[in-house]
């Protein structure tokens, strides 16, 4: 029997996530018009992808929503309590992006509202690009809120490069902008918070990083939780191996050590196998020496050409004078962002930003 196959991503926002919105808004208001929004939203969804549904089902809202807008925000909240999954929620404040516009106050504190239900990340990038100035303002402000949601949504809602988001021009003119929302979360006690200040700031390192650099470095890290952001916002420069960037979590660049029997098991494989990637590290130094070992593998692609790619492997303490064996393992799978060629993929085995082992493995077509 062959297996099931995976449930697409797009799939969230199917017939049965209509029905519960469509519950959602004849439990929050009687004149919620039921039929006419399940008509809408289901016409033509079945072709949608994931982000195409949100903005879908946010239009199938405008015939069933009762009221004028003010009435229509108050429908929102109370529907938002009343869904089941985060997606619905997205496509919930959608509605305000594509119909809020010309009542920008309103809108902005609804979606403040509304993101605890689903983030409004993706909502809120119409307003930053109608007005950057005034959507930065309120933003700011929400950095002082007492709700983890609001003040995740500050940095989120403001990355130069979100993820299936559209683009914000003044911010791909100057991605630092959001400096002065950043600055405020750079201790945040919430993790969910701190992880968006980390990715946004990895965003920034990879269109300025001399600027991250800089204010990374003005950034007291004896509080634990900016020590945290710190790391996680280097992480494209320390894969590239920036000596600025390893300096600041504090590891030199290079080190004193070898690697010895670097090994990819097995040499030949197909798609789907696993292969095990080991070798041991040997410390040249009398004194202790911190380490950042990553992986970079040199996909094949059509035509001779190779696509590289760098992998986190460890970080760790090596005493002097020291050996440390270090092993992981990968599937060799398809993933919607990277498809597999046949040919020979070249790896490299990088100490604190140097190439120190290189092995390789062989994909065979089928």
């Amino acid at each position: 029997m062959s297996a099931e196959a995976p449930a697409l991503l797009k799939d969230i926002l199917g017939p049965r996530a209509l029905e519960t919105i469509a519950d959602a808004g004849s439990a929050a208001a009687a004149r919620f018009d039921r039929a006419a929004f399940l008509r809408a939203a289901s016409d033509g969804l079945e072709a949608l992808s994931i982000m195409e549904r949100v903005r879908h089902i946010a239009d199938a809202l405008q015939p069933a929503l009762p009221g004028d807008y003010a009435d229509r925000l108050e429908v929102l909240r109370a529907m938002a309590p009343r869904l089941t999954h985060g997606f619905q929620a997205i496509a919930v404040t959608e509605y305000v992006a594509r119909h809020g516009l010309g009542h920008f106050d309103a809108s902005m504190k609804a979606l403040a509202d509304l993101t605890r239900f689903g983030s409004a990340e993706f909502a809120i990038r119409p307003f930053l690009a109608a007005d950057t100035p005034r959507a930065l303002a309120v933003m700011t402000r929400w950095t002082g809120s007492g709700d983890e949601h609001v003040r995740r949504l500050a940095s989120e809602g403001m990355r130069p490069r979100l993820p299936w988001a559209a683009r914000v021009p003044a911010l791909k003119a100057d991605p630092t902008l959001a400096a002065p929302i950043l600055e405020a979360l750079k201790a945040d006690p919430s993790l969910y918070v701190r992880k968006s200040v980390a990715n946004h700031l990895n965003d920034i390192a990879k269109d300025r990083p001399d600027w991250l650099l800089a204010r990374l470095a003005a950034w007291p890290q004896d509080d634990a939780r900016t020590a945290w952001i710190v790391r996680h916002a280097l992480r494209t420069l320390i894969k590239q191996g920036d000596p600025g960037a390893l300096a600041l979590i504090g590891v030199g660049h290079g080190a004193a050590v070898r690697v010895r029997d670097f090994a990819i098991a097995p040499a030949t494989v197909r798609l789907g196998d696993r292969i095990a990637i080991s070798a041991e590290i040997l410390s040249d130094s009398a004194h202790n020496q911190r380490l950042v070992v990553d992986y970079r593998v040199h996909y094949a692609r059509a035509g001779g050409k190779t696509a590289p790619k760098v992998f986190k492997l460890k970080t760790f303490e090596l005493a002097g004078g020291e050996t440390a064996p270090i092993a992981i393992s990968q599937t060799i799978r398809d993933f919607s962002t990277r498809r597999h060629h046949p040919g020979r993929h070249e790896v490299e085995l990088i100490v604190n930003g140097r190439t120190m082992a290189t092995a390789a493995f062989d994909l065979l077509p089928g």
